[in-house]
Protein backbone atom coordinates (compact mmCIF):
# COMPACT_ATOMS: atom_id res chain seq x y z
CA UNK A 1 0.00 0.00 0.00
CA UNK A 2 1.19 3.69 -0.78
CA UNK A 3 0.62 6.06 1.74
CA UNK A 4 1.05 9.53 1.10
CA UNK A 5 1.41 12.08 4.22
CA UNK A 6 0.85 15.33 3.74
CA UNK A 7 1.78 18.45 6.17
CA UNK A 8 2.66 21.78 6.57
CA UNK A 9 3.84 24.49 8.92
CA UNK A 10 6.71 22.71 10.91
CA UNK A 11 5.41 19.21 9.68
CA UNK A 12 5.18 17.76 13.41
CA UNK A 13 1.59 16.33 12.95
CA UNK A 14 3.34 14.59 9.55
CA UNK A 15 6.33 13.46 11.42
CA UNK A 16 4.46 11.42 14.35
CA UNK A 17 2.40 9.93 12.11
CA UNK A 18 4.84 8.27 10.22
CA UNK A 19 6.72 7.25 13.29
CA UNK A 20 3.92 5.43 14.41
CA UNK A 21 3.39 3.76 10.81
CA UNK A 22 6.94 2.95 10.85
CA UNK A 23 6.72 1.89 14.44
CA UNK A 24 3.83 -0.65 14.19
CA UNK A 25 6.08 -2.14 11.03
CA UNK A 26 3.20 -1.97 8.86
CA UNK A 27 3.18 -3.24 5.22
CA UNK A 28 3.31 0.62 3.34
CA UNK A 29 5.48 2.80 1.45
CA UNK A 30 5.18 6.09 2.63
CA UNK A 31 5.88 9.01 0.84
CA UNK A 32 5.96 12.54 2.86
CA UNK A 33 4.90 15.62 1.03
CA UNK A 34 5.73 18.77 3.10
CA UNK A 35 3.99 22.19 1.75
CA UNK A 36 7.81 23.31 2.92
CA UNK A 37 10.57 22.36 3.40
CA UNK A 38 10.80 22.75 7.38
CA UNK A 39 7.76 20.09 7.32
CA UNK A 40 9.27 17.95 4.77
CA UNK A 41 12.34 17.59 6.76
CA UNK A 42 10.64 16.87 9.67
CA UNK A 43 8.61 14.01 8.03
CA UNK A 44 11.89 12.66 6.62
CA UNK A 45 13.31 12.37 10.16
CA UNK A 46 10.28 10.60 11.22
CA UNK A 47 11.33 7.42 8.85
CA UNK A 48 9.26 8.46 5.53
CA UNK A 49 10.73 5.88 2.65
CA UNK A 50 10.64 9.26 -0.19
CA UNK A 51 9.40 12.95 0.18
CA UNK A 52 9.14 15.98 -1.59
CA UNK A 53 7.91 19.34 -1.12
CA UNK A 54 4.86 22.23 -2.83
CA UNK A 55 2.23 21.93 -4.86
CA UNK A 56 3.39 20.33 -8.03
CA UNK A 57 4.32 17.43 -5.52
CA UNK A 58 0.99 16.87 -4.04
CA UNK A 59 -0.87 17.28 -7.95
CA UNK A 60 1.71 14.02 -8.94
CA UNK A 61 1.58 12.14 -6.09
CA UNK A 62 -1.93 12.30 -5.09
CA UNK A 63 -3.73 10.71 -7.66
CA UNK A 64 -1.05 7.41 -7.30
CA UNK A 65 -1.81 7.30 -3.61
CA UNK A 66 -3.60 4.43 -2.04
CA UNK A 67 -4.17 6.49 1.55
CA UNK A 68 -3.85 9.86 2.12
CA UNK A 69 -3.19 11.19 5.50
CA UNK A 70 -3.39 14.67 6.61
CA UNK A 71 -5.19 17.17 8.61
CA UNK A 72 -8.80 18.29 7.22
CA UNK A 73 -6.54 21.75 5.89
CA UNK A 74 -4.97 19.87 3.09
CA UNK A 75 -8.97 19.82 1.26
CA UNK A 76 -9.39 23.46 2.27
CA UNK A 77 -8.40 26.07 0.05
CA UNK A 78 -6.07 28.39 1.81
CA UNK A 79 -5.86 26.75 5.17
CA UNK A 80 -2.50 25.79 7.02
CA UNK A 81 -1.87 29.57 7.06
CA UNK A 82 -2.42 29.67 3.53
CA UNK A 83 0.09 27.01 2.50
CA UNK A 84 -2.95 24.62 1.04
CA UNK A 85 -3.38 26.24 -2.36
CA UNK A 86 -6.34 25.66 -4.43
CA UNK A 87 -4.64 23.39 -6.32
CA UNK A 88 -3.49 21.39 -3.74
CA UNK A 89 -6.71 21.27 -2.04
CA UNK A 90 -8.20 19.73 -5.32
CA UNK A 91 -5.60 17.50 -6.46
CA UNK A 92 -6.87 15.47 -2.77
CA UNK A 93 -9.99 15.75 -2.99
CA UNK A 94 -9.95 14.59 -6.56
CA UNK A 95 -7.66 11.84 -5.61
CA UNK A 96 -8.96 8.40 -5.80
CA UNK A 97 -7.06 7.45 -2.49
CA UNK A 98 -8.89 6.60 0.65
CA UNK A 99 -8.62 9.67 2.97
CA UNK A 100 -7.67 9.75 7.01
CA UNK A 101 -8.52 13.22 7.54
CA UNK A 102 -7.31 14.49 11.28
CA UNK A 103 -9.89 16.69 12.30
CA UNK A 104 -7.65 20.02 13.79
CA UNK A 105 -9.29 22.96 14.75
CA UNK A 106 -7.30 25.08 13.98
CA UNK A 107 -7.01 28.37 11.26
CA UNK A 108 -10.48 29.18 11.51
CA UNK A 109 -11.75 25.94 10.47
CA UNK A 110 -13.73 24.21 13.18
CA UNK A 111 -15.44 20.41 12.59
CA UNK A 112 -18.58 20.08 14.41
CA UNK A 113 -19.52 17.30 16.28
CA UNK A 114 -15.89 16.66 16.82
CA UNK A 115 -14.60 17.28 20.49
CA UNK A 116 -10.65 19.03 20.70
CA UNK A 117 -8.89 15.83 21.06
CA UNK A 118 -5.30 15.94 22.48
CA UNK A 119 -3.19 15.12 19.25
CA UNK A 120 -2.27 11.61 20.91
CA UNK A 121 -5.97 10.66 20.75
CA UNK A 122 -5.84 11.39 16.94
CA UNK A 123 -3.07 10.03 16.20
CA UNK A 124 -4.16 6.72 17.86
CA UNK A 125 -7.43 7.04 15.90
CA UNK A 126 -5.25 7.35 12.43
CA UNK A 127 -3.20 4.42 13.32
CA UNK A 128 -6.55 2.22 14.15
CA UNK A 129 -7.98 3.26 11.09
CA UNK A 130 -5.06 2.08 9.25
CA UNK A 131 -4.89 -0.95 10.66
CA UNK A 132 -8.16 -1.85 9.46
CA UNK A 133 -7.71 -0.41 6.19
CA UNK A 134 -5.04 -3.06 5.40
Amino acid sequence: MDILVIDGQGGRLGKEVIERIKAEQLPCTVTAIGTNSLATAAMLKGGADQAATGENAVRVNAPKADLIIGPIGIVIADSLLGEITPAMAVAVGQSPAQKLLIPVNHCNNRIVGVNDLSMRTLLNGVIEQLKALL
